[in-house]
């Protein structure tokens, strides 16, 4: 007996020592994150289902038509009340609320905004008519925010931030395995170049060449290379946290949990309420909603998510620049 432990020991050690152990991980690792990736963005966008949904009031709305509305949202619709409409259309502006609902010359009136969430504004567009339907009455609905016609799904933002995020990282993954002799400075830089380039790079290309939406250029710029150099930022400072297995909670991080939650996809009030209440506060969503600001709405702009990738990068900066000595890379 003590004969078989001490072969099984032996084995276990030379199966330890061999490059055999880290690729049976990565096997596993790789696996199980396929189904947590598919899975995340499967429960994120697979039945967006409204939670919070507040929509502007002005004067006496028709109660039949409200009270259908409110039926078909369930608990979800928030009325705030507006004494005017000018007011109402500022607090589209600010992105407030959502939608107008009004009263005029008999019929109801629905305003919708599809650049403050395309996803919202087809829901209420195909509520709103079922429910005019049900209570008899007449409905008119306008889009106050159009998309840009390059743009219909009001996709391109999600797809231009997916693009920073990711390239943002695997431009310091590589620069960790085909630069690794780089200072704790040196590396910085690197990432900042990188992140400068690829941010005009998105801009000219979705923006002036695809003209896919109009991307406000010094604005966008900013945003997109903000966003590249706080997502190259967060995989090196994880590099030195935990070395070569860096990627898993950099992706975990920015891919399977930001991405999803980002509202860039399925508007904010639609998502399942924790990754709502937490998208905004990670690179991705701060990312979808600093552009959406910018290009939709610039009469309106917030500081949150400038604070919330200004806040990453320092964080990574920060970390990286306190335990540079436990980075992989350096000399």
């Amino acid at each position: 007996m003590s004969t078989y432990g001490g072969r099984v020991s032996g084995h276990w050690r030379a199966f330890r020592r061999s490059p055999y152990l880290p690729a049976a991980v990565i096997v596993l690792i790789a696996a199980a994150a396929a189904g947590f990736f598919a899975g995340s963005y499967t429960y994120a966008m697979a039945k967006p289902t409204p939670r919070h949904l507040p929509v502007a009031v002005v004067g006496t709305p028709d109660e039949a038509f409200l009270h259908a509305l409110r039926g078909r949202l369930s608990a979800s619709l928030d009325t705030r009340h507006y004494p005017d409409y000018p007011q109402a259309v500022d607090a589209v502006e600010a992105q407030r609320v959502f939608a107008i609902l009004r009263t005029r010359n008999g019929a109801a009136e629905l305003d919708i905004a599809s650049a403050a969430g395309a996803s919202v504004a087809e829901l209420l567009t195909g509520d709103a008519r079922a429910a005019a339907r049900a209570a008899g009455t007449d409905l008119r609905i306008t889009d106050l925010k159009p998309l840009h016609p390059g743009d219909p799904r009001g996709l391109a933002l999600f797809y231009i931030s997916i693009a920073a995020v990711i390239i943002g990282f695997l431009g310091a993954v590589q620069l960790s395995a085909q630069a690794a002799a780089l200072n704790p400075l040196e590396r910085t830089l690197a990432t900042a170049a990188y992140a400068l380039l690829g941010g005009l790079a998105i801009v000219l290309v979705v923006g002036w060449v695809l003209d896919a939406v109009r991307l406000p250029f010094l604005a966008s710029w900013t945003i997109l290379s903000l966003t590249m150099f706080a997502s190259g930022m967060i995989f090196t400072m994880f590099n030195t946290l935990v070395g070569r297995w860096a990627i898993l909670p950099t992706w975990g991080l920015m891919v399977m949990l930001g991405n999803p939650s980002s509202g860039g996809a399925v508007s904010w009030p639609l998502l399942p309420s924790l990754l709502g209440a937490i998208g905004r506060w990670l690179p991705p969503g701060a990312s979808v909603n600093a552009q959406h600001t910018a290009i939709y709405f610039p009469g309106h702009p917030h500081a949150q998510p400038y604070v919330v990738l200004i806040g990453w990068a320092a964080l990574s900066c920060t970390v990286f620049a306190i335990w540079r000595h436990r980075h992989p890379g350096g000399r």
